[in-house]
């Protein structure tokens, strides 16, 4: 499943962020990839004990704790501090798949990577190229969002970011550990709550709310790992 949140960050918040960001120190960003991922990335990337990193990585983290969408969608156990990358002049990361449990140096403990995320940070029209590209079931999907969306998209799919011709592209990445390792089971979870929310706002009160929520309740007791 593939699932913008739409304006997580407001555009005060997205300017506040690219002014710290454009005027901060950036390292190569195949410190944080695997030895097969390190072989197509070029970018640059705050290191994950940056101060700024932490800084901004806690307030996209508030941010995600007020939102229900992602909240429904991504149904977090746990979230890998938000790390910032930069692409420019030709950068790119090649065709790959995330790591399968990430280790937090902060914390530490470690993260199952049912989920990655990418929060945009320049506008589309900013930058030349730079679409994120994921491969799934479907087919391709490029995705190039507004400044201060999100998009949730499985680990276990295949994607890559494409050269930046012209401009920058600033972007947050982290990853979720959901309660719920399986993208299907994650999915109708998602949608049942959706049309619980749709239901309760078109028929306050309507007789249909208790079984279905409580059905919704013991899937998720079902299916949850915590």
């Amino acid at each position: 499943m593939l699932q913008q949140i739409p304006d997580l960050l407001d555009a005060n918040l997205v300017a506040q962020f690219r002014m710290r960001l454009e005027a901060a120190s950036w390292e190569d960003g195949k410190v944080t990839a695997g030895h097969q991922a390190a072989r197509v990335k070029q970018n640059l990337q705050l290191t994950e004990e940056h101060p700024l990193a932490k800084e901004l990585g806690n307030l996209v983290l508030q941010k995600l704790a007020g939102s229900t969408l992602f909240t429904s969608a991504a149904l977090p156990l746990k979230v890998f501090p938000p790390l910032f990358n930069r692409y420019e002049g030709g950068g790119h990361f090649g065709a790959h798949i995330d790591t399968a449990v990430r280790y937090v140096n902060q914390a530490p403990f470690r993260v199952r990577t049912d989920l990655s995320a990418t929060l945009f940070l320049s506008q589309p029209d900013e930058y030349e190229g730079g679409e994120l590209v994921i491969e799934d079931t479907f087919g391709l999907h490029k995705v190039k969002l507004p400044a201060g969306h999100l998009l949730l998209y499985p680990a276990s799919s295949r994607h890559e970011v494409s050269p930046v011709t012209r401009g920058t592209r600033f972007a947050a990445f982290f990853w979720v550990q959901s309660m719920i390792r399986d993208d299907g089971q994650r999915t109708l979870l998602f949608e049942m709550d959706k049309a619980i929310q749709q239901l309760n706002a078109d028929v306050p009160g309507h007789a249909s709310m208790v079984a279905l929520t409580g059905t919704y309740h013991n899937l998720l007791r079902r299916w949850a790992e915590l």
